[in-house]
């Protein structure tokens, strides 16, 4: 006898929500008619795409790399295990570097490792008169934040290498943003959960977390404009290092934003006009 979805919801180990999404990645349907459909009975190749699914979920992968997408400032962006999975936090930088740059006409934009691309493509959407320039050290994942800005039709500029050793060009950037990796090589949270299965690479440096932020921050001025800033996102206990980092290379207004959970998460500066 074939299982209905209120069947299968009564031995999944998933919350639900999670649950119901993975059902619609396999039945290509809105939440809104599994809820309506729930005693219908389920064809058996559909029971088997989803135990293939769930088993993957249940094993921590996380949900964006089965979906293969993740939401960000209201938009779906493709996400692949070559790409870190788009968090929440990350906005607060999006929101820095655009309030970086709200007094001037057409910024140059630079996202330095920018993964799926998410805060340069937002950045270019909230400014079209924007230019951005994006870059990565891994070509697979600048591959997919050329797919991404292709989905969300914005005109980028993508530089591939290792932070400032990648052809920016000669123009001087009017605000330079970036997420690099900034957890500590030691930290057991790198063996836990979803990030076993995140690229290494993008969550940490390697070292003690503010090697990769130390390069940004050090390199920034010979590619800022007068009076341009530097926005950069970081762990929940680095903020007075790298607010440091920003006041020894003559950084001024130099300050810390707390995201929604009330961790400063970004810092930001501006170099004197």
């Amino acid at each position: 006898m074939k299982m209905t979805l209120r069947e299968r919801r009564a031995h999944s180990p998933l919350p639900l929500l999670e649950f119901h999404l993975l059902w619609q990645q396999v039945l290509g349907v809105s939440r809104a008619w599994l809820v309506a459909h729930d005693t219908d009975p389920l064809a058996d190749a559909s029971c088997q795409a989803y135990d293939a699914l769930e088993a993957r979920r249940v094993a921590s992968e996380p949900m964006a790399y089965i979906l293969g997408y993740r939401e960000f400032l209201g938009r779906d962006f493709r996400v692949t295990p070559d790409v870190l999975v788009p968090r929440p936090e990350t906005e607060l930088l999006v929101e820095c570097g655009l309030a970086a740059v709200s007094d001037r006409t057409a910024p140059n934009i630079l996202d330095l490792g920018t993964g799926s691309g998410i805060v340069g493509i937002s950045m270019a959407l909230a400014r079209p008169d924007a230019c951005v320039r994006v870059t990565d050290c891994s070509e697979a994942a600048l591959s997919v934040a050329r797919m991404n800005a292709r989905a969300m039709g914005t005109k980028l500029l993508f530089s591939l290498g290792n932070w400032y050793d990648s052809s920016l060009g000669s123009t001087p950037f009017e605000v330079i943003v970036s997420n690099p990796p900034y957890i500590p090589a030691g930290d057991v949270h790198l063996s836990c959960g979803d990030l076993r299965f995140e690229p290494p690479g993008a969550l940490t440096d390697g070292a003690g977390g503010l090697s990769a932020l130390r390069t940004i921050i050090q390199g920034a001025s010979r590619h800022l404009s007068s009076g341009g800033a530097l926005c950069v996102e970081h762990g929940f206990d680095q903020a007075a290092a790298v607010q440091a980092m920003f006041q020894d290379q003559g950084f001024a207004a130099v300050a810390s934003l707390r995201d929604l959970a009330g961790i400063e998460r970004v810092t930001w500066g501006r170099l004197p006009a």
